[in-house]
């Protein structure tokens, strides 16, 4: 099984660097490659297959195959020793693949069938563990995403009126847009579908790389990426902006109550998912999409650096135990260190270039005050939950192990090293290949200072909220409050309760008296053939002498 899983790691690193190439020339050339195969047609109604090759898309497959590569190396430390690898392989190339699907597709029929895939695949890969725990998540996983899985198939209804189901066909009413919203954000977790992202957490750290970074969460974004040019003018992108801001704020507070580690990091993907679909709203997609590219490898090098963490401390996920790790695995908190400061949007690391390119054109825009606002704390919120796993990881006690012998793995090492060089470079590279000739903006200085003194106010909230956790147990139910998502977990107990009980007294009548019905059936027709046999020949007579009747009357 190494051997394949060597095989998939060289096809896929040499993906990437083909897709990388073909993505700079059709740039530079302007040139899109479109191919289309109709496998049915009925009267005016045409059922085709089309691929589209244009830059965006063969970008982002090129970041998919460089974070996949590097997962499959990644996998084979991490996996070690599992009984069902090769059956955790095949899911993870299917959910690739999936994606890969969905990218290339500007037909809502394509589109439906990666779509479907990734949320197929995502509910195998969230129960890959067999406990309650995971079959609870990936149910939730499942169902969250099937309403955006509905709201696809009624795109596909309702554009069937206008002959085809391609994007340059299309003339969007608002209906059509309200689905497609529902689509995205469901796929994206946005409010009110953000449950189901921390608790895909429990599928293996890998696939939370691979999912959290560049697959399943983005799907959403790419798909408005891909239809933004409908949302400019509609009114439908004002309900978006409201959603993603808010769901920006809550995922930043939520994350700094939160002690598991991989859902602070699941929390920080929900915020820059918020970060993205706001400047969506707003019209400028290719910013999105330039941070999309920028927050998939940082944001895989710090699921990654998590795995190792909890790898080493035997499946412990908990921050307050943890401390001082820089002595005991220095490369992987290095590079926890580097993904971590792209996040916040350390100045010229990867993360800035979109960040701050994003803050601006937001300064720069006519938005609503308190929405300003809103963006500008959850900005902080984003430093300080930061700044807060730097401090309980890095100046914090450990509190494990009185005796540890803890070593890191070269095989994990060595899938890292080419993230952690793109976690740095890959954001000024995309800047001088790609986006140099997007957007000049010019701010006065005090306009250009509120981010970084911001993200300095940033830092402070998190050294502070480390240092009185101890008496934010008094605060119970703020905590509780606030880490529960406002209460959205059991806003879905309260929606799909009713939706049980119609289950469960579903269950009791096709388990009791339908199938008592049926059974007493057949007897009675074993029973009384004869008489049945009788009976449909008076009826048949019946009805004759009737018709015979009837036609005698009229004629």
């Amino acid at each position: 099984m190494m051997i394949n899983i060597y095989i998939y790691f060289i096809f896929m690193f040499l993906g990437f660097i083909f897709m990388f190439n073909l993505s700079i020339l059709l740039y530079y050339y302007d040139f899109s490659m479109m191919m289309e195969w109709m496998f049915l047609s009925v009267s005016s109604m045409n059922m085709e297959l089309i691929f589209l090759l244009d830059w965006v898309s063969v970008m982002f497959i090129s970041v998919i195959f460089l974070i996949s590569s590097m997962i499959m190396i990644y996998s084979m430390g991490y996996m070690e020793g599992d009984k069902f690898l090769k059956r955790f392989i095949y899911l993870v190339i299917m959910f690739i693949f999936s994606m890969i699907l969905m990218i290339i597709s500007p037909n809502i029929i394509s589109i439906l069938f990666g779509w479907d895939g990734l949320g197929l695949v995502s509910y195998c890969l969230v129960i890959y563990y067999q406990n309650y725990m995971s079959y609870n998540s990936g149910m939730v996983t499942v169902l969250c995403n099937r309403v955006g899985d509905v709201g696809i198939l009624m795109m596909v209804g309702l554009m069937l009126v206008s002959g085809g189901w391609n994007i340059w066909s299309m003339s969007m009413g608002k209906l059509l847009l309200f689905m497609m919203l529902l689509a995205a954000i469901s796929k994206s977790a946005q409010i009110p579908f953000s449950t189901w992202l921390p608790m895909a957490m429990a599928a293996p750290t890998p696939v939370s790389a691979l999912v959290h970074s560049s697959t399943l969460v983005t799907a959403g974004v790419y798909l408005m990426i891909r239809f933004n040019k409908f949302l400019l003018g509609s009114g439908v992108g004002a309900y978006l902006f409201f959603l993603s801001v808010l769901t920006m704020l809550m995922a930043g507070i939520m994350a700094n109550v939160e002690n598991d580690l991989k859902k602070i990091i699941a929390l920080s993907t929900l915020s820059q998912l918020g970060l993205m679909m706001m400047i969506l709203s707003l019209g400028f997609s290719m910013v999105a999409f330039y941070h999309l590219l920028t927050h998939a490898i940082f944001k895989s090098l710090l699921f990654m650096c998590a795995g190792i963490m909890i790898h080493s401390m035997m499946n412990n996920q908990d921050i307050r135990l943890l401390g001082n790790l820089n002595e005991i695995i220095p490369f992987t908190m290095m590079s926890f260190y580097i993904s971590n400061l792209a996040l916040c949007g350390m100045p010229f690391i990867s993360g800035f270039y979109s960040k701050d390119l994003i803050m601006e054109l937001i300064y720069s825009f006519k938005v609503n005050a308190l929405m300003l606002v809103l963006i500008v704390i959850s900005l902080m919120f984003t430093v300080s939950y930061s700044f807060r796993l730097f401090y309980y990881l890095f100046f914090n006690n450990f509190k494990f192990y009185s005796y540890y012998n803890f070593s890191e793995s070269k095989v994990m090492n060595m899938s890292m090293i080419s993230l952690v060089v793109m976690s740095i470079l890959i954001g000024s590279m995309l800047n001088w290949m790609f986006f140099y000739n997007l957007y000049i903006i010019h701010l006065d200085f005090s306009t250009k200072s509120v981010t970084l003194v911001v993200c300095m106010l940033g830092v402070f909230l998190g050294w502070a909220i480390s240092v009185i956790s101890k008496h934010l147990i008094k605060a119970f139910n703020l905590v509780y409050f606030l880490s529960s998502m406002w209460f959205l977990n059991y806003m879905y107990m309260w929606v799909y309760n009713p939706v049980n009980k119609l289950g469960g007294y579903a269950y009791y009548v096709d388990k009791i008296w339908v199938e008592f019905m049926s059974k007493n059936m057949i007897f009675y027709i074993i029973q009384y053939k004869k008489f049945v046999f009788n009976y449909k020949i008076y009826m048949f007579g019946f009805i004759m002498i009737y018709l015979g009747l009837m036609m005698k009357l009229f004629i």
